[in-house]
């Protein structure tokens, strides 16, 4: 595997990602962010946080298995949700938590989770982006 995922001594210790990955794969993949939208383009879960984040995961699963990748090669997620608030935090977890028993495995690199007034259609609330090394 082309990614390390560690917990600094020093920086608190977070269930749902770590703090720092180390890579030290030769390619590199960045990942346009994934809304919530099927192979057919029609969005999934609309008006569902938790079921659009899985969705987003799933998208990037997709994305990296078709340059041979997994989410164990991904360096860094970025989360973009429409209007953030800490109390829509149970919901990102949920989906997080449904996209790992979906996809079978444990997605916990490095992220950001920004808050933005709105993303290219009404009906999508969070879109993800991913960078990953692959060897």
């Amino acid at each position: 595997m082309a990614i390390t995922l560690v917990n600094p001594s020093g920086l608190p210790e977070i269930d749902a990602y770590r703090q720092v990955s180390i890579a030290t794969g030769s390619k590199q993949v960045f990942i346009a962010g994934q809304v919530a939208w099927d192979a057919d383009g029609v969005t999934v879960g609309e008006g569902d946080l938790a079921a659009q984040i899985e969705q987003c995961y799933v998208n990037i699963a997709t994305a990296l298995a078709a340059v041979g990748g997994s989410f164990a090669d991904v360096a860094k997620l970025t989360i973009y949700v429409v209007d953030w608030t800490p109390d829509k935090m149970p919901l990102l977890i949920e989906g997080i938590r449904r996209a790992a028993a979906r996809l079978g495995v444990t997605p916990v690199p490095p992220g950001t989770l920004l808050s933005v007034a709105a993303l290219d259609i009404p009906e999508h609330l969070v879109e993800i982006e991913a960078t990953a090394v692959i060897d």
